[in-house]
């Protein structure tokens, strides 16, 4: 009997033949019927997961592939998502991305990513080119006004990671106990005078790390310097530590690990020890291991923010009508390791030189 084009009389399928694998061929190898494929890849939640299992399976070893654009006409769906962040260099976001990234490929998405350089104008320009072709865009640490991302919202489905905005669905890394925690553990040290280097106005993180710090130095009886970063950057700590220095602070809380790297090489720069004569505390966990003395920092938890953000996405996708408030909270904490002690021996008043 002569064998078919592109396959083995045993059905095994030439590795060098030109004839793509098609959908009628995995549907007559699962015993199931062409319609019932095309849903394992269009719309697995409503299969059996052992049948979808079965097509899948079958699918990866003939080397078949969706046709995405086929996909698109047919089901309303690209299976492409979006993710923005404000600054890919930034440590924050790379295991934020990966985390996202692994999951998509699990699910079979495609993921886009943009980077808005800090820029809200950039991140709206990023937004528009991504909503064509996706079927929902991740917002992360957007730098977006509030306006903008209900305007956005009203036409594409999508998730925010660290703002808050009832009626979208979310995912918030709370830091207002983990910066009490750490403004405290300063004030029973001996401190009475830190600074924190604030990150940029349109972020929530760093509006709910201002309000924390300023509650928690009322409550022990601190002085707080707020010193606002010329850009969330290594240069910005550095800059922003040579004010705190000439402030006289006792101890640094800074907006990110990236900023407070810039503030401890600065400092080193100017002769000044950590923790001996300045503790200094970042945030995100993000550095730790790549600094010496290990940084002291609040948890980051991105991995897990980057995880439920996507399964948000997914549920807002399959359900746009807007109802569901949807909200996961992850709490961060504080990690005290080397960069964070006592006060410089002596009366911190005669260190304050404002």
């Amino acid at each position: 009997m002569p064998k078919r084009e592109g396959t083995t009389i045993a059905g095994k399928r030439d590795p060098k033949t030109r004839v793509k694998p098609t959908l009628d061929e995995i549907a007559e190898r699962a015993n199931t019927s062409r319609s019932t494929v095309s849903r394992a890849f269009s719309r697995p939640d409503l299969l059996n997961p052992k049948t979808v299992a079965q097509i899948l399976a079958i699918a990866e070893e003939i080397g078949y592939r969706p046709n995405n654009m086929a996909r698109a006409l047919s089901t309303g769906r690209t299976g492409n998502i979006g993710l923005l962040v404000p600054d890919i260099a930034n440590p924050f976001f790379p295991p934020l991305i990966k985390a996202i990234q692994s999951q998509a490929d699990a699910l079979g998405l495609c993921l886009f990513l943009g980077s808005s350089g800090e820029s809200g104008a950039r991140e709206n320009t990023l937004f528009e080119r991504l909503a064509g072709q996706t079927d929902g865009i991740i917002l992360a640490s957007t730098r977006l006004s509030e306006a903008q991302v209900k305007i956005h919202a009203a036409r594409h489905p999508i998730t925010l990671i660290n703002r808050d905005m009832a009626g979208l669905p979310r995912v918030l890394i709370d830091t207002q106990a983990a910066v009490m925690e750490a403004v405290g553990f300063l004030a029973e040290n001996g401190h009475r005078h830190i600074a924190y280097l604030s990150g940029p106005k349109e972020s929530w993180s760093n509006q709910q790390r201002m309000e924390a710090a300023t509650e928690a130095c009322r409550r022990t009886d601190m002085r707080l310097s707020i010193i606002p970063l010329s850009e969330p950057s290594f240069e910005g700590g550095e800059a922003a530590a040579e004010e705190a220095v000439a402030a006289g602070v006792t101890a640094i809380l800074a907006f990110d690990d990236l900023t407070a790297q810039g503030a401890h090489a600065r400092l080193s720069a100017l002769g000044i020890d950590v923790p001996r004569d300045i503790s200094l505390i970042g945030c995100d966990d993000a550095l730790p291991a790549m600094t010496y003395p290990a940084l002291s920092t609040l948890s980051g938890l991105s991995q897990e923010a980057g995880r439920h953000a996507l399964k948000l996405l997914c549920d807002a996708i399959e359900h746009r009508d807007g109802s569901q408030d949807m909200k996961v909270v992850l709490g961060a904490r504080f990690i005290l390791r080397d960069t964070a002690g006592p006060a410089p021996a002596g009366d911190a008043k005669d260190r304050d030189r404002s």
